[in-house]
């Protein structure tokens, strides 16, 4: 089995089609089927069921592909790591963040990061903080900035940096807007703006709510979000016009002050803390990157 042969794999699993993965590779078509053919062979089983329009994994394939993406990730780190001897950082550079985090600016370091590191390429993608543990722990992130919301992944390191109270935020006019605080049991009877199930906020206030809202129907009690987003603008947006109140970390206070009001929470051991997750072995490029920040964003 050649490292090769697990990146083709890789490629025709993600683009479930053998044509696309071939272009992504920038391979022939036929090249590909052969690598593909031969692995099978080797593994003695098919790792595609494949049809005219798309492919999809087989059961001994859905095995072999988390392996597969931890495998080429540490070969990567390894390449990278005999590079940085020389004193000169290449590969790539995989960061995951959840938005509006309240810890740095990601953009900002990521251009400082590169004016200082030109030979690596950097990659950035926003997803719900259960998520992106899940992409370090498979080898696809080297660095995610998250919310620690009790999800965990076997060989991810989480470090926590800074710790904030939730407030809610709500229309100006809302008749929460002229409270010192709101409590739990006030937001049960709310209509409730939230992000994904994935992102860290919702998956804190769920919990939080779960409790409160437990005297009303089952079905309701489940139901701790009323409308979801996954884009903090288009959060924002709906409690401007006045379809509902979001539970947020309290820097969001700053965001939209003349349209929002923000209102402490008072909600004893709910809190946002804010960590970085990374795997147990993290490449050079990840190690600069991490030193970047112990340096400036997470040291202030």
């Amino acid at each position: 089995m050649e490292l090769r042969q697990l990146e083709h794999f890789i490629a025709v699993a993600e683009a479930r089609h053998f044509t696309k993965a071939a272009r992504s590779l920038n391979i022939s078509q036929s090249g590909l089927s052969a690598s593909i053919r031969a692995l099978e062979a080797e593994l003695g089983t098919e790792l595609f069921l494949r049809s005219t329009r798309k492919v999809e994994l087989t059961q001994a394939g859905r095995a072999l592909f988390g392996e597969s993406v931890r495998t080429v990730a540490s070969a990567a780190a390894a390449r990278e790591a005999v590079v940085a001897v020389r004193e000169v950082l290449s590969g790539t550079l995989s960061v995951g963040s959840e938005q509006c985090l309240g810890l740095c600016d990601i953009a900002a370091e990521l251009a400082d990061f590169r004016s200082r590191h030109p030979g690596v390429r950097v990659r950035l993608g926003f997803a719900g903080s259960a998520r992106l543990i899940d992409e370090v722990a498979s080898g696809r992130i080297d660095v995610a900035l998250i919310a620690e919301c009790g999800v965990d992944a076997l060989g991810v390191t989480v470090r926590r940096v800074s710790t904030e109270p939730f407030t809610v935020l709500c229309g100006r006019e809302h008749s929460l807007a002229s409270r010192t605080s709101v409590t739990l049991d006030d937001l049960a009877r709310e209509t409730m703006v939230a992000f994904q199930g994935d992102w860290g906020a919702r998956l804190l206030v769920d919990r939080a709510l779960s409790g409160v809202r437990a005297h009303r129907t089952a079905e309701f009690a489940s139901r701790t979000a009323d409308l979801e987003t996954n884009d903090v603008h288009s959060l924002l947006d709906l409690v401007q016009y006045g379809l509902g109140v979001a539970v947020v970390p309290a820097h969001f206070a700053g965001k939209r002050p003349d349209a929002l009001a923000s209102v402490p929470l008072d909600a004893p051991g709910l809190e946002w803390s804010v960590a970085v997750a990374t795997a147990e072995i993290v490449s050079p490029a990840a190690q600069a990157f991490l030193a970047q920040l112990e340096g400036s964003a997470l040291a202030a």
